[in-house]
C-alpha cells in the first residue's frame, strides 16, 4: 500500500519544482491525481507581464532589433546603450518566467514546460536570438507541451528563433534560383554574411533536429542523410526589412532559395514541392520508434534518475508509440508508472532548479533579473544561455562539483540572512520537504545558532539538494 503523505512529497518535489506552503498537504489525498489535473491540452501558462515588463510577440522584437542595429551603424557612440536595450527582452522574459515558476500551483505543468524548453534549445550564445528566446518559448514550445510532439518539433523547427540560432534563414540550394549570387542585405538585415560571401547549403538545423530534437545520435542515420534532409529545409527562412512590414520577423518560405527535386532520406522518397518536403520528413521523424526511445530516456532521466530504469524507459515508450506521439499519454504513463516514485532521491537539482525551490520555500521570489542573473551566474547556469544546442545538463556530475557545492552554500547563508525574519526555519523545513525531512536535519535545523544559520542547514542538506 502507497504510503501517501511520502508520495505527496515525492510528487511536489521531484515532478514539480519544490513544495510551496500547504502543498504537500494539498496532494496527500491522492498524489498521481494532483499531477494528472496538471495536464491540459491547452499546454503549459504563459509567463505574465508585469510594469514596466513588456512580453511581445518574435516580429515586434526583431522589427526592434533591426532599428537598434540601424541607430548603432548611425551612432557608434551609443553602442553600450544599445546593446542593453537588445538585451532588454531578454531579461524581462527571464524574470517573468522565474516568477512564474516561483508562485505557479501546477509545478508538474511548469517542469514539463521546462523539460521541452531545455530540449529544444535556443541561447543567448548566438547573439541574434538574444531578443526572441522568451517569445520563441511562449510561442513555439508552451503550447505545444501536451499535445503531439509532431507539433511540437514543427513549430520550433520553424521558428524564427531556431532558425536564427541553427543557421537556417541563410541556408541555400546548391542548385536553387537563388545559388547563383546573395543579393546585398540592407543594414540591419537580420542575418549577418561576410562581404561578398556566398550563401550556401547549411547542416546545423538538420543535424540538430536528427540528433537531438527526434531520432537520436544512434538511430543509424547517415551523413548522406542529414544533407539531404538539409537540402528539404532550405528555403526555410525569415521575413527581412526589404520582403515588408507584414513579414519582417517571421517565418516565411522562400522557393527561389529550396533545392529543387526529390529527396531521399532515411529510406524515403520525398518528392514534395516546397516548404511541405522537409514538414513531411519531420511527421516522418516524430512517427519513429527511434524518437520515441531517444525522448523516454531523456524524459525518464530527467525526472527519475541519472540513470533510469530501463521498465520505465519501456512503459514510456509504448506510450509514445501507442498514442501517436501525444504528450499528455506520455506524461500520464511517467506519472502512473512505479518506477517515477522510488522513494530513493536520484536527482541532483540544477541551479535554477535549486533556487526556485528555495523561493517557493519561503514563500518570495526575485523581483528583479540580477536576483537570478547573479547566482546564476555563479553557479554556472547563465539564464537563457546553454553552452550548446544540446541544452543544459541535468546529471549530477554537471552540477555537484565541490566548488559548486560551496558556491550553492554561499548563497544560502545569504538567502538565509535575507528570509530569516519572514518565516520560522523549523515550520518551513516540514512544508517544503514533509515525510523526506530526515530526523537528523530536523535536530540541526532547530539547534541552529541563528534563523539564518538555519535556512542554510535547510537549503543545503541532502534532502534538499535533491528530489
Amino acid at each position: 500500500m502507497p504510503d501517501q503523505n511520502a508520495d505527496a512529497a515525492i510528487a511536489v518535489t521531484r515532478f514539480g519544482l519544490g513544495a510551496r506552503r500547504g502543498e504537500i498537504e494539498l496532494a496527500s489525498s491522492d498524489p498521481r491525481g494532483f499531477l494528472r489535473s496538471q495536464i491540459r491540452p491547452e499546454g503549459a501558462e504563459q509567463p505574465q507581464a508585469y510594469s514596466p515588463i513588456q512580453l511581445k510577440p518574435t516580429p515586434e522584437r526583431l522589427i526592434e532589433f533591426v532599428s537598434l542595429r540601424q541607430l548603432k551603424l548611425q551612432d557608434p557612440d551609443q553602442r553600450k546603450a544599445l546593446l542593453q536595450q537588445r538585451r532588454q527582452p531578454l531579461e524581462d522574459e527571464f524574470l517573468a518566467r522565474a516568477g512564474l515558476a516561483c508562485k505557479t500551483d501546477a509545478g508538474f505543468r511548469e517542469r514539463w514546460a521546462l523539460f521541452w524548453f531545455n530540449h529544444f534549445t535556443v541561447s543567448q550564445t548566438k547573439g541574434t536570438v538574444v531578443p526572441i528566446i522568451g517569445s520563441f518559448e511562449r510561442e513555439a514550445i508552451r503550447p505545444h507541451v501536451f499535445g503531439r510532439f509532431a507539433d511540437l518539433l514543427i513549430a520550433s523547427s520553424r521558428h524564427p528563433a531556431m532558425l536564427l540560432y541553427l543557421d537556417q534563414a541563410e541556408s541555400v540550394g546548391p542548385n536553387s534560383a537563388a545559388a547563383t549570387g546573395t543579393p546585398r542585405r540592407p543594414p540591419g538585415s537580420l542575418i549577418r554574411v561576410a562581404a561578398r560571401k556566398k550563401s550556401g547549403l547549411n547542416e546545423n538545423l538538420a543535424r540538430e533536429i536528427m540528433e537531438l530534437h527526434s531520432l537520436g545520435v544512434d538511430s543509424g542515420y547517415t551523413q548522406s542523410d542529414v544533407t539531404e534532409f538539409a537540402r528539404a529545409l532550405t528555403g526555410w527562412s525569415i521575413g527581412r526589412p526589404r520582403d515588408g512590414a507584414g513579414y519582417l520577423g517571421t517565418a516565411v518560405f522562400r522557393m527561389n532559395a529550396h533545392e529543387p527535386g526529390a529527396r531521399h532520406i532515411l529510406g524515403r522518397d520525398y518528392a514534395q514541392e516546397g516548404a511541405m518536403q522537409a514538414s513531411s520528413a519531420l511527421l516522418d521523424f516524430a512517427a519513429s520508434s527511434h524518437t520515441a526511445h531517444h525522448l523516454a530516456v531523456k524524459i525518464a532521466r530527467h525526472f527519475v534518475a541519472d540513470d533510469p530504469p530501463a521498465s520505465l524507459v519501456a512503459r514510456l515508450e509504448t506510450s509514445y508509440m501507442s498514442s501517436g506521439g501525444r504528450l499528455d499519454r506520455v506524461a500520464d504513463a511517467l506519472i502512473s508508472a512505479p518506477e517515477s516514485w522510488d522513494p530513493a532521491p536520484n536527482k541532483f537539482k540544477t541551479p535554477y532548479e535549486f533556487l526556485v525551490s528555495s523561493w517557493r520555500a519561503s514563500g518570495i521570489g526575485p523581483t528583479e533579473f540580477g536576483q537570478i542573473a547573479g547566482p546564476l551566474n555563479q553557479l554556472g547556469q547563465r539564464p537563457f544561455g546553454a553552452p550548446s544546442p544540446k541544452g543544459w545538463e541535468d546529471d549530477e556530475a554537471d552540477w555537484a562539483t565541490p566548488d559548486a557545492i560551496v558556491k550553492r552554500m554561499t548563497w544560502a547563508s545569504g538567502f538565509g540572512q535575507r528570509v530569516a525574519g519572514q518565516a520560522d526555519p523549523v515550520e518551513t523545513a516540514h512544508q517544503a520537504l514533509g515525510p523526506r525531512l530526515s530526523p537528523a536535519v530536523a535536530t540541526a535545523i532547530a539547534r541552529a545558532e541563528s534563523r539564518p544559520e538555519a535556512f542554510a542547514i535547510l537549503l543545503m542538506s541532502p534532502e534538499f539538494q535533491r528530489r
